[in-house]
């Protein structure tokens, strides 16, 4: 079990068609990693500024990204396309929704940042010295609370559809903070598979150098998935 977006198969698949053009490496994988967080960071800046304007492109933003994320989960061959271009259509996704909460909560983004980062690096480091070890029942509990938040979406969403306010989700109150709270945990968590996934097919797998930008591609959905978690949680707090 591990984050979805880190199939062993693909990998598994990558590795019987490697060339000699290179295989895939944990330094490689950090490179990309940091290249395709750079340029979500350079889409943010693109929408941060004029976020009201950008606001009536969020849906097609939207589905372009996500078009893109498919094509990277399904076809790890055209990460290096793909990825890059799911990275700047989600940093500017982010920079609208980022902008909109900076302007009612001043501050607020730097500090779900510094959160995320924090995050990161703790459980990078949780990992590195084997705190927390990434056993096969520790990997089906973390990838069946993701499939049930993920389920709770879903339901949100159809919720909304019919005009029901899922306030369970949105709201200030002690439910909608306490369910927050054990998102961005689950969230948190899920950087322990990405990384005993990435360590794993970079100790035991030959795959081609493209699955670097698959394996970044893995950690920015992670990463972007935080972000927003901290953000939202951090908003109800000041709303209160």
């Amino acid at each position: 079990m591990n984050n979805p977006m880190l199939n062993e198969s693909a990998f598994q698949r990558a590795q019987e068609r490697a060339a000699a053009g290179g295989v895939m490496t944990l330094q490689g994988t950090i490179n990309k990693t940091f290249l395709l967080l750079f340029l979500c960071v350079v889409g943010g800046m693109i929408t941060w500024t004029n976020f009201q304007s950008w606001a009536a492109w969020m849906w097609p933003l939207l589905i372009v990204a996500f078009v893109m994320a498919l094509i990277t989960s399904f076809k790890p061959a055209a990460a290096p396309i793909t990825a890059p271009i799911y990275a700047v259509l989600e940093g500017m996704v982010l920079g609208v929704v980022s902008a909109a909460y900076n302007a009612q909560f001043q501050g607020i983004v730097f500090n779900a940042v510094a959160v995320t980062v924090l995050v990161f690096f703790m459980m990078l480091f949780v990992y590195r010295t084997g705190l927390i070890r990434v056993t096969r029942g520790l990997a089906v509990g973390i990838f069946s609370a993701t499939a049930a938040i993920a389920v709770l979406y879903i339901g949100s969403w159809i919720l909304s559809l019919f005009g029901v306010n899922p306030t369970y989700l949105t709201s200030n109150s002690p439910l909608a903070i306490g369910i927050s709270v054990v998102i961005c945990a689950v969230a948190a968590f899920n950087f322990l598979l990405d990384f005993h996934f990435i360590d794993a097919m970079t100790s035991n797998y030959q795959a081609p150098k493209h699955m670097e930008w698959y394996a970044g591609f893995g950690l920015v959905v992670t990463l972007v998935w935080l972000y927003i978690e901290i953000l939202e949680l951090l908003g109800k707090f000041q709303r209160k």
